[in-house]
């Protein structure tokens, strides 16, 4: 059975392993990204487990604005308790464990607390090849973004008033 809970300190190396697994050098958040992430925003770091092992984690703070903005990959601050847009900095499943509908699983939680925090919505950034994914998740994409990240094209997704 699958546990989907918030992260805790002990998840760390397990984290930075899945993250590796699902981005590039240049767009993967470094160790100590998470270790900041999980100290200011656990309340918004949800990870996804099985019998003690790590399948997949999302993550991301609490933005004033639709869209995210590069220098949210830099420097996050703990989060509102209401109101604003909830991000998804990170979206990654393990190797072994892609397939299984655990992104699914992550994203409807990500729902849940948007709407239990009266958040606006939820924004994320993605590559092309996954826009046909989120769209069937109930996002719009509204085109190219503006970031930069990881020097590759990012799409601006959104979930508008999660009732």
């Amino acid at each position: 059975m699958i546990k989907l809970r918030n992260v805790r300190a002990s998840d760390l190396e397990q984290l930075v392993r899945i993250e590796n697994e699902g981005f590039s050098q240049a767009e993967a958040a470094s160790k100590e990204a998470f270790a900041e992430r999980i100290r200011l925003i656990p309340d918004t770091f949800i990870v996804a487990e099985r019998e003690g092992q790590i399948l997949g984690y999302i993550n991301g703070p609490i933005i004033g604005q639709p869209y995210i903005t590069d220098d949210l990959f830099k420097e996050i601050k703990t989060n509102p308790k209401n109101g604003g847009y909830q991000s998804v900095l990170g979206l990654a499943v393990s190797k072994e464990a892609r397939g299984q509908g655990i992104a699914k699983l992550l994203l409807k939680k990500w729902e849940e607390l948007a709407q239990v925090n009266e958040r606006e919505g939820i924004t994320l950034t993605c590559k092309e090849d996954l826009v046909a994914f989120y769209e069937k998740q109930g996002f719009v994409n509204r085109g190219r973004s503006e970031s930069q990240h990881g020097g590759v094209v990012w799409y601006d997704l959104v979930k508008l008033r999660i009732h």
